[in-house]
C-alpha cells in the first residue's frame, strides 16, 4: 500500500511542477506524514524531483529543438546555486531546518500568486543592470531549490521569461529540466551524508516522472489562475501547520 500512495503522490506531484512549479508543496508533506524527519523528507523529496523535468522533456522535444545551448546557458547559473543550496541544508541543523519551512512555504505562495499579478513572459526593456539582474536571480533560486525548493520553479520562471525570447512553451521546458538538473545536483551533495531513503525516493520519482509528463500537456487546457489560486491557500494552510508543529 505504502508503495501505491508513493507512486499517486509523486504523480499529483509531477503535475503540480510542470503546472504550477510547486511539487514540494505536495510531495514535502506526504513525507511527512508518512513519518519522516523534516530533513530526510527534504533529502528524499530532492531525490525524487529529478525525475519531473525528463518527464516534462519527453513531452516538449518537439519544442525543444534548436534551444539546448540556450538550457545550458541558463542552467550554469541555477546548477551552480543548487550545489551552493545544498551545502547550506547539510551545514544547518535539522530543528533550524525545520524551523525555517514554514516560512519558506509561505514565501512560496505568495511567490506564486504575485507571478500571477501581472505578465511575466515579455520583456519591458534590454536593460544591462535587469539583464544583471536577472541572471543572479536565476543563480539564487539555484540556491533556494538546492535548499528546499518549493516555488523555486516559479522563481526560475519568472527571470527566465526576462533573459529569453523563446515561447513560453520552450521556456516552461526549460524551466523543468535546469530544475530537474538543479535537483540532481543538491543530491550528489545529500548522498554523502546517507540520509536518502531510496526505498520512498524511487516509487516517489516514478510517479514524479509520470505527472511531468501529463502535466506538461495538461498545461495547454488548464486555467493558471486557478492553479495558482489552490495551490496558493493550500500552501498557507501548510505554512501554519509546519509552523504549529515545529514551534509550539
Amino acid at each position: 500500500m505504502l508503495i501505491v500512495y508513493l507512486i499517486v503522490l509523486g504523480v499529483l506531484a509531477g503535475i503540480v511542477a510542470s503546472v504550477a512549479s510547486m511539487a514540494s508543496l505536495v510531495s514535502y508533506p506526504g513525507l511527512l506524514v508518512v513519518g519522516f524527519s523534516p530533513v530526510v523528507a527534504n533529502m528524499t523529496n530532492t531525490a525524487s524531483l529529478v525525475t519531473t523535468g525528463f518527464g516534462a522533456l519527453t513531452s516538449c522535444l518537439k519544442e525543444m529543438k534548436g534551444h539546448w545551448k540556450e538550457l545550458a546557458w541558463y542552467g550554469l547559473f541555477q546548477l551552480s546555486g543548487a550545489a551552493i543550496g545544498g551545502w547550506l541544508l547539510l551545514a544547518f541543523p535539522g530543528e533550524v531546518f525545520k524551523k525555517i519551512v514554514p516560512f519558506l512555504v509561505l514565501m512560496s505562495g505568495a511567490l506564486l500568486v504575485w507571478s500571477g499579478r501581472r505578465p511575466i513572459y515579455t520583456r519591458d526593456s534590454d536593460s544591462k543592470v535587469k539583464l544583471f539582474l536577472a541572471y543572479l536571480g536565476l543563480f539564487l533560486a539555484g540556491i533556494y531549490a538546492g535548499y528546499f525548493g518549493a516555488a523555486s520553479g516559479v522563481l526560475t520562471l519568472v527571470f527566465l521569461t526576462y533573459v529569453s525570447d523563446s515561447s513560453f512553451v520552450v521556456i516552461n521546458g526549460i524551466k523543468a529540466i535546469i530544475g530537474s538538473l538543479a535537483n540532481l545536483v543538491a543530491l550528489l551533495i545529500f548522498m554523502y551524508r546517507g540520509l536518502v531513503r531510496w526505498d520512498v525516493a524511487i516509487p516517489l520519482a516514478a510517479g514524479m516522472f509520470i505527472g511531468g509528463f501529463l502535466g506538461q500537456k495538461l498545461i495547454k487546457y488548464l486555467k493558471p489562475s486557478l492553479v495558482r489560486g489552490v495551490t496558493a491557500a493550500f500552501s498557507v494552510v501548510l505554512a501554519a501547520y509546519l509552523a504549529a508543529s515545529a514551534w509550539f
